[in-house]
């Protein structure tokens, strides 16, 4: 979402990550080099998109001033290294209890965090409405899902892009844990008919009924 934003709102945003405390109108107006209306154009939209609120008010000779900070959604369009600290702990992990014993534990994670998400959407009936679940929650968890076919005899979800793309470049085992979250989470077998770490155009999964 950060590359979409507009240049002065970007920068804006790279203020306050940069000022824990947070800035005021005429501080961000001075460091922008634009006018004070301008810069509450921008914190009102930025407000409006929960990337912004309203921090303390700092003491002055007179009245006070508002303070304003980045949210917790507002971090988290930053880039962060958590491909860089996952791979490690995959490698960790496979040093202590091997690459068997990895992919095991990969796979019971992913059925976890599944069956966490399943007793947050009850009354999901049958495959293709959780098929049709699983792609909403896909998108909420970056991928850009290019297709669904949650109507067919066996659905099919498919996703421009790999959110463990990196991870997964460097060590195909990543898989096991989107495939046992999937499979989990439909209650399907879980076909992975194409990868893009594997050099596919897309990701595409088909969920058929398990034997």
């Amino acid at each position: 979402m950060l590359a979409i934003l507009g240049t002065r709102q970007r920068e804006l945003l790279k203020l306050l990550l940069r000022s824990k405390g947070g800035l005021t109108v005429v501080e961000l107006s001075a460091r922008l080099g634009i006018s004070s209306n301008a810069v509450r154009q921008h914190l009102a939209a930025l407000e409006n998109e929960g990337l912004v609120a309203h921090g303390e008010s700092r003491p002055s000779g007179g009245r006070p001033e508002q303070l304003y900070v980045l949210t917790a959604a507002g971090k988290e369009l930053f880039p962060r290294q958590y491909s860089w600290f996952a791979q490690l702990v995959v490698e960790s992990m496979k040093q202590e209890a091997g690459a068997e014993a990895t992919r095991e534990r990969l796979a019971a994670m992913g059925s976890g965090i599944a069956r966490l998400l399943l007793r947050q959407h009850g009354g999901l009936e049958g495959r293709r409405q959780r098929v049709a679940k699983l792609a909403e929650l896909m998108e909420a968890l970056g991928y850009e899902i290019g297709s669904v076919d949650a109507e067919g005899k066996e659905p099919v979800i498919e996703a421009n892009n790999c959110v463990f793309h990196k991870l997964a470049m460097d060590d195909p085992d990543i898989c096991e844990f989107d495939l046992a979250l999937l499979s989990t989470f439909t209650d399907s077998k879980v076909d992975h008919q194409e990868c893009i770490a594997k050099g596919g155009n897309v990701c595409r999964f088909r969920f058929s009924r398990k034997r």
